[in-house]
């Protein structure tokens, strides 16, 4: 099962107060939420569950985000609540660190990879000399470990890890083999990894990868002395899989000032986790445009009548989030529901885009 435990910004609700909080999202409460709360009564996760709602395992796109993901549950919700009604399903609680929960198990299964074709990825594990060290089975005179020994095809955050720590000798071997290094796209990584993976020899492994709590990645993002020439970590891994940084570490390899820092997996784990976690919970939204969606989406004729019982929302620099959306969103929803229907006004439908611009608003 994949896993991922990060640190997410995000924010608590009391009333009509959005207060700044760190929300921890853990996977593994994610899973067993969405077996306690009911969840999987309707949605399925990798195949498993009732059959009325989308696999949430089944990944939509490549860029698939929290402001995707809260679009999406907005849009949804009067269907949710619906279908949750017909089937006698009390609706559950959702606080800020719920969602956040919910949010990092649906994350680490479909977010981070993008297809592979196994039939480039054989031509490019000969194009790129991968075969000239390393066999299927049995190790090449003067190579590296045979392919079905790499215990980094199951993991990707090991496979970044050991194509780091092992640039400087596969370096020296490519010098000694008078082969020019060769760089990797994230694509054609992704494709060897797939060709690899499903080899006789290497099929059965059992496919996981795994985030620790991010808390120390800042500082060993220091310590190893990353920090001295990458002055913006947030911007280093923005839209990127696990496989395309694992291609940016082995291309960067030969622009390391010597000696490059060695790392365990869990130092890469909290590495990649810290800076993953700064890049991917960082909205784009523009404030001014919304403004406009505040108005177009008719939020602004309840939530600035105070006649209607709509709470006025604060606004104030990362007030809200993604997360604090769909919170106060599953929270409070049936009853702006039933307001917006006695006002018979349509219930707001957000594209991604327009939620992103929505929260910049609420937080300027």
């Amino acid at each position: 099962m994949s896993m991922l435990r990060v640190t997410i910004a995000g924010a608590l609700v009391a009333g009509s107060i959005w207060a700044v909080s760190t929300v921890p999202g853990d996977a593994r409460r994610g899973e067993q939420l969405f077996q306690s709360e009911q969840c999987i009564q309707c949605h399925s996760f990798q195949g498993k569950g009732g059959t009325t709602a989308p696999d949430l395992a089944k990944r939509i796109d490549r860029n698939y985000t929290p402001a995707v993901m809260a679009s999406l549950m907005w849009n949804h919700a009067p269907d949710m609540w619906g279908a949750m009604k017909n089937k006698g399903i009390v609706k559950s609680q959702m606080t800020p660190e719920i969602a956040a929960d919910l949010f990092a198990y649906f994350v680490s299964a479909r977010f981070f990879e993008q297809p592979g074709d196994a039939g480039r990825g054989k031509q490019d594990f000969t194009a790129l000399h991968c075969a000239t060290c390393h066999g299927i089975t049995t190790q090449v005179a003067g190579g590296g470990p045979p392919v079905a020994r790499w215990e980094s095809l199951a993991d990707p955050l090991v496979l970044a890890q050991q194509m780091w720590n092992h640039g400087p000798q596969m370096r020296a071997a490519f010098k000694q083999k008078k082969l020019p290094w060769g760089k990797l796209t994230g694509q054609e990584l992704t494709d060897i990894l797939v060709y690899l993976q499903n080899l006789p020899e290497t099929r059965e492994l059992v496919r996981h990868f795994e985030f620790p709590p991010s808390d120390g990645g800042d500082r060993l993002f220091q310590s190893k002395g990353c920090v001295n020439c990458h002055l913006a970590p947030e911007k280093l891994l923005k839209n990127q899989t696990l496989t395309d940084i694992a291609a940016d570490m082995w291309d960067h390899q030969p622009e390391m000032k010597q000696p490059a820092p060695t790392l365990t997996p869990e130092e890469m784990r909290q590495i990649i986790g810290y800076l993953w976690v700064r890049q991917y919970f960082t909205g784009d939204g523009n404030a001014e445009r919304g403004k406009k969606v505040f108005t177009a989406k008719s939020c602004a004729t309840c939530h600035n009548d105070p006649s209607s019982g709509a709470p006025k929302l604060s606004k104030g620099r990362d007030g809200h989030s993604d997360i604090t959306m769909v919170a106060a969103l599953w929270e409070h929803g049936p009853r702006m529901l039933d307001l917006m229907s006695q006002k018979k006004i349509a219930w707001p439908r957000f594209t991604a885009q327009e939620m992103s611009d929505l929260i910049a608003y609420l937080n300027q």
